[in-house]
């Protein structure tokens, strides 16, 4: 029977307590132990029952509990502390309002087509939704002007189940918006804010979300809506990454194109944009289309201030992780809307398509972003690099190191993943460091001064508390697989909380890994069984559910740990989500990633192990490449390549094993009178000391408002101004440059005449140009030195000199010098090049307008 009405029913609570409402309904609670604190002390069973959620909590507690909290003065003055400090942190000044000022109008747009705030509300699947949401949670602590948008999916990502023979089953159950901390945007007569978008098929109705993050607002779109009377239109927001295309495109033209529309409904009016991967890069189209529209500019000028104010941040090495859409798919949902831009369908596939020409290939939302963002980057140095040779060919005729995608190393937000045991020792001897800057190393020196011995017991007891958790959950998976009483029995005494232990956990791709310490069982078990030195190993991590070599990972581990060899030393915890990595980045001794290289683009679970002293053992990707040092932990391997998978498979899992017999386990159980491990702990401060004040999102937020944020702002106030004179004309000299650029050329070059010359000494070099109708402001003139690769003959490592103009001989022909200062010896070589240049574009790197010296 379907309701003739609906009402939402909210906790009753007594005036006493109704600071918990407002703390509840502000995800600043998920990074305050002193508030999450508060609510276990309420009912710790029914915070652990409702998975962490206040909101669920209040409105399940029992109104007896609630009227007797509210006459329990302790508990009250506990409360009202909190409620204080609460307040003090939404008004206090913030890092961004002492170095920039209060009234700056920068407002930033970060959209993600994920969230990870807390496990209470899983809409994420893994790493991008909680870097996004550690994004937000930094972005709140220095005062960024930053909102968040996203969607809101009923089911979410799954919740992983193993069958008795340890093959992935996927779940999907609804989540219960009016009992998370979010609210529904509502008009002043109390019905939902809604928008609607047009499909081929008829509109879709999206309704608007808000979370609050501390300072900072997420929205949130839902098309789960009665006004949507198509069940496919409902349900385009249920789970998050569906296989299937259609509902795919469905769900990113509503994050892009509809995050710009839900911003403008609340009146927001972001400057820069940032699109945290291709999900949402359809969201340049439609900021395009507002400018076409509103001010009356062509495609062109639009593109030109879009363009320069949008920021992609790309966080995947691998070609299969990007979306890529059918051509079809394309021309169904934005045939119409190629109208109100100006162009054809085919220009815009175009935008969309590394090769223009190709009317096969398909539709990269990567590319798309590349195309419509004057600022790109990778998300580690390595990744970086990795990067701007996968999109190589968008820029032809431009060497790799040229080609404009930078790196942004990613973090972590601290208090979110540090363990309370942790943060009371840092309290004690680090002073104040919560309110001080994270990225200030001056503040994670004193890491050192943490006594040995105090350091070393509250890693024991979050070890301890980890192999009370495993043992529970796993007694939980046995029972619902249908094991024996036997087996049930055994899982209670599963691992040692003494033992030496080993984290492994992530997405079961196969290029992870996962089963590599598996390669050689008799070899492994020696190491796990060592008398007198044990080691342990904690998997955890889930398939994608379409990923069928993902799921049979897990099953190999799964069988694993039924061996005899295996039992009580190996295990496979179900459901890897945020709670889940909390007790295992707190609680492991050892954090084990075993990629192959240059297919992890970061890794931040290392970094949250790092956090709490666990020492990181990995393969030189991602972010270990730029950390790694021998005195905070190991390389698996240096940057070796090999001929086949197997040969890397296998140095590679001798050398894990290597590390663990000779280095590993005796630094672990090497103790003297007081059972102290001196040089492990020696390793757990130093992996702090340096990993703390570098790896970590308040660096992050920093990095990118320096680096990118603020220059998009410049450049949306410059290209804006005058009624967009600037943009107009902007467009107008690219347009110019294009048409012109095949006329000009490089006639002739010269240098002093000399083979050899003495560190020191410079070199002349003179350049005959042709430019035709262009002029010498529209070009740069470059000489592109740098030392020669013997294998490969080729410059590298190469720096761009400015060339001057010299002389004008007319008829577009003109004389350019510049100078090669010799500064180390070696065998060095040069080139010449052509670039356009103008002072207003974010940079001059345009996509094919390069020439070379021949």
């Amino acid at each position: 029977m379907k309701p003739i009405q609906t009402f939402t029913i909210i906790p009753s609570l007594p005036s006493r307590l109704q600071p918990l409402q407002e703390i509840a309904y502000n995800l600043l609670w998920t990074w305050d132990r002193e508030a999450i604190d508060l609510f276990r002390r309420l009912d710790r069973d029914l915070w652990n029952e409702t998975e962490h959620n206040p909101v669920l909590m209040l409105g399940k507690i029992s109104q007896t509990q609630l009227e007797m909290a509210a006459m329990d003065d302790s508990f009250l003055a506990y409360m009202d502390r909190v409620y204080r400090n609460f307040k003090d942190y939404t008004s206090s000044s913030t890092w961004f309002d002492k170095t920039y000022g209060k009234d700056s109008q920068t407002c930033i747009a970060y959209f993600s087509a994920e969230f990870g705030i807390t496990e209470s509300m899983p809409i994420y699947s893994g790493g991008l939704g909680i870097l996004a949401g550690d994004y937000l949670k930094s972005s709140s602590d220095m005062g960024a002007p930053l909102v968040g948008v996203g969607l809101l999916y009923q089911k979410g990502y799954f919740r992983q189940r193993l069958n008795a023979d340890g093959w992935q089953q996927e779940g999907y159950p609804d989540n219960d918006f009016y009992n998370m901390s979010i609210k529904l945007i509502r008009n002043d007569d109390g019905t939902p804010r809604i928008f609607t978008m047009d499909f081929p098929e008829g509109s879709v109705t999206i309704q608007i979300w808000y979370a609050q993050i501390g300072r900072l607002s997420l929205f949130l779109l839902d098309t789960n809506t009665p006004v949507n009377t198509r069940d496919d239109y409902r349900n385009i927001t249920d789970m998050l990454y569906v296989a299937d295309r259609e509902k795919r495109i469905r769900q990113e033209i509503i994050l892009g194109v509809g995050g710009v529309r839900a911003l403008k409904e609340m009146g927001i009016k972001p400057i820069v944009y940032h699109m945290n991967e291709g999900h949402s890069s359809f969201l340049a189209l439609e900021r395009i289309r507002e400018l076409i529209h509103n001010n009356g500019l062509s495609f062109a000028q639009a593109r030109e201030i879009v363009s320069a104010t949008n920021l992609f941040t790309t966080h995947t090495p691998e070609p299969a992780g990007i979306d890529v859409f059918s051509p079809y798919l394309i021309e169904k949902y934005f045939d119409k809307y190629c109208s109100e831009l100006g162009i054809s369908i085919y220009d815009l596939l175009a935008l969309g398509r590394q090769n223009p020409a190709d009317p096969n290939e398909g539709f990269s939302m990567a590319v798309l972003a590349l195309h419509l963002a004057a600022y790109n980057n990778g998300v580690s140095r390595l990744h970086g690099k990795v990067s701007r040779a996968m999109w190589k060919n968008l820029w032809s005729g431009f060497p790799e190191d040229d080609i404009p995608i930078g790196s942004i190393t990613n973090g972590v937000h601290v208090r979110s993943w540090l363990s309370n045991d942790m943060e009371g020792l840092f309290d004690r001897y680090i002073g104040n460091w919560r309110n001080g800057d994270m990225s200030d190393p001056r503040i994670w020196e004193r890491v050192d001064s943490i006594p040995d011995d105090e350091l070393w017991r509250t890693h024991e007891r979050r070890r301890e508390r980890l192999v009370a958790f495993v043992r529970q959950r796993l007694e939980l998976q046995l029972k619902r697989q249908g094991a024996t009483q036997l087996e049930i029995q055994e899982a209670r005494s599963s691992l040692d909380p003494e033992a030496l232990t080993i984290g492994f956990a992530r997405r079961f791709a196969p290029y992870k890994r996962a089963s590599l310490l598996l390669r050689d069982a008799k070899r492994l078990a020696q190491i796990l069984h060592e008398k007198d030195r044990p080691v342990q190993i904690i998997f955890a991590g889930k398939a994608h559910p379409e990923d069928e070599a993902g799921k049979r990972l897990i099953r190999e581990i799964f069988h694993a740990t039924q061996q005899e060899e295996f039992r009580r030393r190996i295990v496979f915890i179900e459901d890897y989500e945020m709670n889940t990595a909390r007790y295992l980045v707190q609680g492991c001794d050892l954090w084990l990633n075993t990629p192959k290289r240059l297919r992890e683009a970061s890794g931040t679970s290392g970094m949250k192990a790092a956090i709490n002293g666990v020492i990181n053992m990995s393969v030189l990707d991602g972010w270990w490449y730029e950390a790694y040092r021998h005195q905070i932990g190991w390389s698996i391997g240096s940057e070796e390549e090999y001929q086949t998978d197997v040969d890397q498979d296998e140095v590679e899992f001798n050398a894990i094993c290597n590390i663990l017999e000779k280095e590993v386990v005796p630094n672990f159980y090497e103790r003297g009178t007081d059972h102290i491990p001196r040089k492990w702990v020696a390793m757990m401060k130093a992996i702090m000391s340096s990993v703390c004040p570098v790896y970590n999102t308040d660096r992050m937020v920093k990095d990118y408002i320096n680096n990118f944020y603020l220059k998009c702002a410049n450049h949306w106030k410059h290209l804006t101004a005058d009624n967009f004179a600037r943009a107009r004309e902007l467009a107008d000299w690219k347009a110019h440059l294009r048409q012109n650029w095949q006329f000009i050329r490089i006639d002739k070059v010269s240098m002093d005449n000399v083979s050899e010359v003495k560190v020191g000494s410079v070199i002349n070099v003179r350049a005959q140009i042709y430019l035709g109708a262009l002029k010498p402001d529209d070009v740069a003139i470059e000489i592109y030195k740098g030392p020669i690769d013997p294998a490969k003959r080729e410059i590298v490592g190469a720096e761009a000199i400015h060339m001057s103009c010299s002389e004008s001989h007319g008829d577009g022909k003109y004389i350019y010098e510049g100078i090669i200062q010799c500064r180390s010896t070696g065998l060095y070589g040069y080139s010449v090049r052509i670039l356009p240049k103008h002072e207003d574009p974010a940079d001059y790197y345009e996509p094919g307008l390069i020439i070379w010296a021949l």
